[in-house]
C-alpha cells in the first residue's frame, strides 16, 4: 500500500506507561475497535524499555495490517525499521530526518499554525497534525484553534491533516467534516474503561470512506 493512502482513520497515540504488557493489551484492543495508525510515544522511560514496547508494537501492528509511527525518535525508527516518525517542533528537523528514512512516513506538528504545514510540505513531510483541535486533557496549557485551521492547514500544505487535541467520540465526526484525514487520539481512548468500544465510536466518522478505511475486527490479544 502506498504511504499516503494509509494516512486515514483513528490515529492511536499511546499513553506512556513502564508496564509494557498492559500497554500491548490496550493497544491490541485499540486495533481491534478499527484504529489504523499507531504512534509510540514515550518521553521519559528508559531507551532499553523504549526499545522493547516498541518493537512489540510493531509486530502487533504489522500482525493486524496497521501503520506503526515512533514519535520524536529519528533513530528508533529506523532501527527497528518502522513506518514512520512523528516530530515536533522541538525534535529534529523534517529534512534530515527525510533524508535518514527516505522510504518511511514522516509527520510534523503544526500546532494551529497552517504556514508551519506549507513548509512541512517543503521539508519532505507526508501529513501534518493540527491542534489542539478542541480542549485538550493531555495538554491542557495548548491553545485551543478549532476545525477550521484543519482545512487552512490542508489548503496551505496539501497534505494529510491530523487533528489532535480533545477528540472524543462526541466530536470526532465534526473533526472529519472540517478536513481531518487522521484523529490523533490519547485520552478518551485509552482512559476508556472499555477501549475497544472507544474505538470503534471514534473510527465511525471514517466507515463510509469505502476503499480508503476499510474496518476490521481481528482477534484480540
Amino acid at each position: 500500500m502506498r504511504r499516503l493512502e494509509r494516512l486515514r482513520g483513528l490515529y492511536a497515540v499511546t499513553p506512556e506507561m513502564a508496564d509494557g504488557e498492559r500497554l500491548l493489551a490496550l493497544v491490541g484492543e485499540a486495533l481491534a475497535g478499527g484504529a489504523r495508525l499507531v504512534q509510540y510515544r514515550a518521553k521519559t522511560l528508559d531507551a532499553g524499555l523504549r526499545l522493547s514496547q516498541a518493537g512489540a508494537l510493531l509486530a502487533l501492528c504489522r500482525a493486524r495490517g496497521a501503520t506503526f509511527i515512533v514519535n520524536d525518535d529519528v533513530a528508533l525508527a529506523a532501527r527497528l525499521g518502522a513506518d514512520g516518525v512523528h516530530l515536533g517542533r522541538d525534535d529534529a528537523d523534517p529534512r534530515e530526518a527525510r533524508a535518514r528514512l527516505p522510504e518511511a512516513i514522516l509527520g510534523v506538528s503544526c500546532y494551529a499554525d497552517p504556514a508551519r504545514a506549507a513548509a512541512a510540505a517543503r521539508a519532505g513531510a507526508d501529513y501534518v497534525g493540527i491542534g489542539s483541535v478542541f480542549a485538550s486533557a493531555t495538554k491542557p496549557r495548548a491553545p485551543v484553534c478549532g476545525t477550521a485551521v484543519l482545512a487552512a492547514a490542508r489548503q496551505a500544505g496539501g497534505l494529510p491533516v491530523a487533528a489532535i487535541g480533545g477528540i472524543t467520540p462526541a466530536n470526532a465526526a465534526d473533526a472529519v467534516a472540517a478536513g481531518a484525514d487522521m484523529l490523533a487520539v490519547i485520552s478518551s481512548l485509552f482512559d476508556s474503561p472499555d477501549v475497544r468500544a472507544a474505538a470503534s465510536a471514534l473510527s465511525r466518522p471514517f466507515d463510509t470512506d469505502g476503499a480508503h478505511h476499510v474496518r476490521s475486527q481481528p482477534a484480540a490479544v
